[in-house]
């Protein structure tokens, strides 16, 4: 089955910036993601979005990764689909799929529906606010099985 659905437009100005990963289907990549933290930066002069991903492996305490990638913005039109690069010369699609309409949260998928990123602005996004993003993603259609967690705590400050 192929999900190439996305939001009908995207605001990119609103979408920059932090997004706290909660739950979703994930690459080996982010295999024991602690803190996952997804940040997204409009580069102007090279017309492209510079994406990091941080967390800590296996645990609170565990070592601090990041992931760097490259998107652009493949659909000029609703500017929800994507091209991400993690590494040369692969370049894979990244769909977003449903975000909020205060865009408090987002959920990002891929047309295989293999992956799923379902992020936040706040990192205390509970389960039943993650429940209610999963129930719309079932009215669109996109596979919502087996979702992991990603456990978050940060200092409240």
């Amino acid at each position: 089955m192929n999900y190439n659905k996305t939001v009908d437009r995207l605001d990119l100005n609103r979408f920059m910036g932090d997004w706290f990963v909660i739950a979703g289907r994930f690459t080996i990549f982010e295999k024991g993601a602690h803190n996952g933290l997804e940040r997204y930066e409009w580069n102007e002069e090279k017309k492209q979005v510079d994406i990091s991903f941080t967390f800590r492996k296996d645990s609170f305490e565990g070592k601090q990764k990041e992931i760097t990638q490259t998107g652009w913005i493949y659909n000029q039109e609703s500017k929800s689909h994507w091209k991400v690069r993690p590494f040369w010369p692969l370049k894979l699609d990244y769909l977003v799929i449903a975000v909020a309409d205060d865009y408090s949260w987002t959920a990002v998928g891929v047309p295989s529906g293999k992956y799923l990123w379902i992020m936040a602005r706040d990192w205390q996004f509970s389960k039943e606010k993650v429940e209610s993003v999963v129930k719309k993603l079932n009215e669109l259609g996109y596979p919502t099985v087996d979702l992991k967690y990603v456990p978050q705590k940060w200092s409240k400050s």
